[in-house]
């Protein structure tokens, strides 16, 4: 039986932000993942493979090439495909384009992290960054945050976040153009941020108590999008201890230089979502997610858009 192959067009009507958090957090409650990295090229264009192992739901490899500058020619910055594998046979299932999965693994990801980290009665949101991932981050936020009254959105460039405010004119929330960072932040429950940064855009020193601070940019060695002081002062929580701890700049530059330490991670996907206790201790707590992606995300996500593209047909 040949694979079903599904573009991102074919589907994108079908699934819904809410069940793909749903998702994740399900797939949290299958045993712990195999998951293995492979990254090759140049820091700027980098072909990334991850594969990955969950016992009752398959195996899956997603192969993409991360091409920074494509931004400036008006072409993706990340392309690819996902293959997804029987469990129990290991035929391969479905080939789902890259875009697809990425978009909505990234977005479910922060969504999840701020239903079990952010206050419940969140009503501001600032988004930092106007590219493909912010306008994912709206509408996924939109759809599972009914609290939210108001979105800000903040870009280098303002005629960008201009941009993308006029392209989402059809939701039912206050959009508006941040024109100062710190003044945004300063007055957002809920802050995330999706650059391409190497150096912090962040700093500790604008966050207000009780804010949750959602980092998703950084995913190399080199990159990060909060400074020291915002990272020490908050408790930090990450999606996978795995795919992060090591891997992302976020958290290997200020473990390195001693800002924190390993013991300072307060836990991840697999101990956030046993029970429904929030991890949150106070109104006056500032949360750190950092989402650091993964093959087993992707994976949860690629068995979910199979599954409604199978239930459709």
């Amino acid at each position: 039986m040949s694979a079903n192959y599904i573009t991102y067009d074919s589907a994108i009507h079908l699934v819904t932000w809410k069940g793909a958090v749903a998702a994740i957090r399900e797939g949290h409650s299958l045993p712990k993942a195999q998951i293995g990295d492979l990254f090759l090229g140049p820091k700027t264009a980098t072909l990334l493979n991850r594969a990955a192992y969950i016992e009752g739901l398959g195996y899956g490899v997603k192969a993409v090439t991360v091409m920074d500058a494509n931004s400036s020619k008006g072409l993706p910055t990340i392309q690819g495909g996902m293959m997804v594998y029987d469990p129990v046979n290991g035929a391969l299932n479905a080939i789902i384009d890259s875009k697809l999965v990425t978009e909505l693994k990234t977005a479910a990801d922060s969504v999840l992290g701020a239903q079990l980290l952010a206050r419940k009665n969140s009503k501001t949101m600032l988004i930092v960054g106007a590219g493909v991932v912010a306008e994912s981050l709206v509408r996924a936020y939109h759809e599972t945050f009914p609290s939210l009254e108001t979105i800000s959105i903040w870009a280098r460039r303002t005629d960008q976040a201009k941009s993308l405010v006029a392209r989402l004119v059809d939701l039912k929330v206050n959009l508006v153009v941040a024109e100062n960072l710190a003044e945004a932040a300063a007055q957002s429950d809920i802050i995330s941020s999706a650059t391409m940064a190497r150096e912090p855009v962040l700093k500790g020193e604008w966050i207000s108590p009780g804010t949750h601070i959602d980092l998703i940019g950084a995913y190399k060695a080199d990159m990060r999008e909060a400074d020291d002081v915002l990272i020490s002062k908050g408790s930090i929580y990450v999606d996978s201890r795995e795919t992060t701890l090591h891997h992302i700049g976020e958290l290997m530059i200020p473990l390195a230089s001693g800002v924190i330490l390993e013991t300072d991670i307060k836990g991840d996907f697999y101990d956030l979502t046993v029970g429904e206790q929030s991890a949150r201790t106070s109104d006056n707590e500032i949360t750190v997610f950092k989402n650091g992606g993964g093959a087993h995300l992707d994976l949860m996500i690629a068995d979910y858009i199979a599954r409604v593209v199978s239930i459709d047909a």
